[in-house]
């Protein structure tokens, strides 16, 4: 798995001035300063300061706040990295996640169970738009919690009887629930995973995320519609895309001023 560095995030008190004061020479400020300014109240005071210092050193401190490793969002971070066995081509391979690095993009989704109802539709709908992601250099993964004879069972059923058929990318088998527990989307009281999906970049970074419940189904145009919107942002580094942007529409400059110009066009 990946190492990510915990970001300290640092909150400082606002300081406020505050009128002065005047004391009568009878006042028990001024009392308690004369005691202080006696020799023998000299190390009590030091010590108090000293106390007072540490006391402040302290307080200051608790004011940086640390995320723990466990608390990060995935998205932004480095995708946790796995081998695991999968089936492609009706054959048993080996998938190691980091071997993208550098090469592809990646689409990893995570489905609850094969020989079900939702998840067919979806594995069949992003094989057969297969190289519409090859085009955009970028593998197709799907991962569910069974295991690779299960995955080859249902690649070898006619999708007419509720199987797969050939698909143009591999499933990946998590038989020890590590990969989705990883990804955070592990049903531990029913070992298996939701539906989630995230795209990973050339670097190994997860860019988009999304997590549906088990009864519904996920949208390959929107996955390429957000995957070509990552690629876009990525070449121009200026700009961002609006809601529901598309390759060819405008885009816009973040910037109070600069984005003028994509507002008045609307």
């Amino acid at each position: 798995m990946a190492s990510v560095t915990s970001p300290t995030t640092l909150i400082s008190s606002s300081t406020r001035a505050f009128p002065a004061k005047s004391y009568s020479p009878t006042s028990p400020s001024v009392s308690f300063l004369r005691t202080l300014s006696s020799p023998s109240s000299s190390a009590s005071l030091r010590s108090a300061f000293a106390q007072r210092s540490s006391l402040s050193s302290s307080s200051r401190r608790s004011f940086a706040v640390k995320a723990q490793t466990d608390d990060l969002p995935l998205v932004g971070n480095k995708a946790p990295d796995f081998e695991a066995e999968a089936v492609f081509d009706q054959e048993f391979i080996k998938v190691k996640l980091s071997e993208y690095i550098g090469k592809k993009y990646v689409i990893l989704f995570f489905y609850p169970l094969d020989f079900t109802f939702v998840c067919p539709t979806e594995i069949t709908a992003f094989s057969d738009r297969y190289a519409e992601f090859e085009k955009l250099n970028t593998e197709v993964l799907g991962v569910s919690v069974d295991s690779v004879f299960s995955h080859l069972a249902w690649v070898q059923t006619d999708r007419k009887s509720g199987g797969l058929g050939d698909l143009n990318y591999p499933l990946i088998s998590d038989v020890t629930k590590s990969i989705s527990k990883s990804f955070g989307v592990l049903i531990h009281d029913q070992g298996i995973a939701l539906r989630g999906l995230f795209i990973i970049d050339k670097e190994g970074v997860i860019q988009h995320s999304t997590i549906n419940n088990l009864g519904i189904g996920r949208s390959v145009d929107e996955t390429m519609r957000t995957l070509q919107a990552l690629q876009y942002i990525q070449e121009n580094p200026d700009e961002v895309c609006p809601a529901g942007w598309k390759p060819g529409e405008k885009s816009m400059k973040p910037d109070p001023k600069l984005s003028k110009e994509y507002f008045s066009a609307i």
